[in-house]
């Protein structure tokens, strides 16, 4: 099952909702790292301001922090004056001071609460790693309860070093308030920016679903024949050449101003054709009949004449015969295209086919007619009898203009669901393809597929379709190599009216 393709609303609203995610995300991120870089900006000058507070310690008051060995467990001294009278570390700071052999002279982290706790070595062995004299302040994992730090280090005179740093834990609680808090408003922004889009897209598309529905409108009336009026236009409104869509409109309208005028002027033209038609045909009959009349006349004679006068006078009769038959053909057809009423009667379709196949059988012995109609539902059709007998004749004259010597023609008749089926089938080569597409067109032949032992118009076919569409039915066909099947389907019931008048 294929995917139906997007619509036009569909993509923009998609592509724009796209576009303004895009946006939002890069303004969370670039806002996220601008206040990132802001906050360790901030966090390195106060390390590296913590320098000096470490370093008079240092100097004279190593009771400050608590001494001894990293990892002695010395309880926590929480004062919250040093005893040389200046103010304690800030919480979340720690300051260490290493000798020139590298042993911790003293150590200590502020927690929270202002209470102050020695290091252990490996987080004294940790920042002495990541840490050197000179370098700019470092982040420096000290896992535990410590976490991450921004240190710096910087050596005395005596060859000891000092190091001082500061907890990133608020640092990294702001930037994840800020991240929900951008997740939020951004989610928010993006929902509200979707369906003010759809709302936006949907109002502007608006005169181009008009534009769409005048097309539909016209794609779905019948151009194909009779006198064709295209009323539907698009709205003033929507054919503003300052806007796409108004170009649009404004060129559809142009597009169907032409088609009407096209379709006038053919209308016109095969008016013109049909009535020259019709009259040249119906003038034509009168002599036809006459030069026919004179020539069996003259065959009826008692004076004597040559064989080959006689054979003249013969051809003369045939030729005649067959023209008169083209002739009414052509009136026929030309009355037909003109809506020309045909009679609305009950008509019998078995008794046509009986009728059909039983003077088929009497002319040609050369083939098998065969005759299968239901017996469970009556087969009565709304329509003119003489056409429909023309209509059945004609299938079956085709049938034995078209077929070899030895061919089973069956003429079937049934009842499906609400129409009668008519059906002529043959076993004869089939027809060629090069035909099958205009086989029903007028002086279509398929000499080149079919054996052609008798003289034949063309006509046949295309008068069989005329009268089946004007009885509101439908003819096909069905070929292939030994099976040559056209079925005929007609209303069962009474229609609307005007059933019987070419649309």
């Amino acid at each position: 099952m294929s995917r139906r393709p997007p619509t036009l609303q569909r993509v923009l609203v998609v592509g724009a909702s796209a576009l303004v995610a895009l946006a939002i995300v890069v303004m969370c991120l670039a806002t996220l790292t601008a206040l990132r870089a802001f906050v360790y900006d901030r966090l390195d000058e106060q390390v590296s301001a913590t320098l000096q507070f470490a370093a008079q310690r240092d100097g004279g008051t190593p009771g400050d922090f608590v001494p001894g060995r990293s990892g002695s467990g010395a309880a926590p001294t929480p004062s919250a004056v040093a005893p040389s009278g200046r103010p304690a570390p800030r919480s979340g700071s720690l300051q260490a001071v290493v000798d020139s052999g590298g042993e911790p002279r003293f150590s200590g982290y502020v927690g929270a609460d202002g209470s102050e706790v020695a290091l252990t070595d490996a987080q004294i062995a940790a920042l002495m790693s990541a840490v050197r004299p000179g370098d700019p302040p470092t982040t420096v994992d000290l896992g535990g309860d410590l976490g991450s730090f921004r240190a710096v280090a910087r050596a005395t005179s005596d060859g000891s070093t000092v190091i001082s740093g500061l907890s990133l834990a608020d640092a990294d609680a702001t930037t994840r308030a800020l991240t929900a808090i951008l997740v939020a408003v951004g989610a928010l922004t993006l929902v509200s920016a979707v369906a003010g889009l759809s709302w936006f897209v949907r109002r502007s598309l608006r005169p181009l679903d008009r534009v769409a529905a005048v097309a539909q409108r016209v794609s779905e009336r019948s151009l194909e024949r009779g006198d064709v009026d295209i009323p539907d236009r698009v709205d003033a409104a929507d054919t503003d050449s300052g806007t796409e869509i108004g170009r649009v409109g404004a060129s559809l309208n142009d597009l169907l101003g032409r088609v009407q005028s096209a379709l006038a002027a053919r209308e016109h033209s095969e008016s013109e054709l049909r009535r020259f038609i019709a009259d040249a045909s119906h003038e034509l009959r009168t002599p036809l009949a006459s030069v026919r009349g004179y020539a069996q006349l003259s065959l009826a004679g008692t004076e004597p004449m040559t064989a080959s006068q006689r054979r003249s006078l013969e051809r003369i009769e045939s030729e005649a015969r067959r023209m008169g038959t083209l002739v009414e053909d052509l009136l026929l057809l030309a009355r037909l295209d003109a809506g020309q009423r045909l009679r609305d009667d009950d008509v019998e379709l078995p008794l046509l086919a009986v009728d059909a196949v039983s003077d088929a059988q009497a002319v040609d012995r050369d083939r098998e007619w065969r005759l299968e109609i239901a017996a469970d539902a009556p087969l009565t059709v709304p329509g003119d009898e003489d056409r429909l007998r023309q209509v059945i004749a004609n299938l079956l004259r085709n049938a034995h203009t078209h077929t070899p010597p030895g061919t089973v023609v069956t003429t079937s008749v049934f009842p499906d669901g609400e129409e009668a089926v008519l059906r002529v089938s043959d076993t004869g080569p089939g027809i060629d393809g090069l035909v099958a597409d205009r086989l029903f067109e007028r002086f279509a032949r398929g000499d080149e597929s079919r054996n052609r032992d008798a003289g034949s118009t063309g006509l046949g076919l295309s008068i069989a379709q005329a009268i089946v569409l004007a009885h509101a039915g439908t003819i096909t066909v069905d070929s292939r190599p030994g099976a040559t099947t056209f079925e005929v389907r007609l209303p069962a019931g009474r229609g609307p009216d005007g059933r019987g008048t070419v649309s």
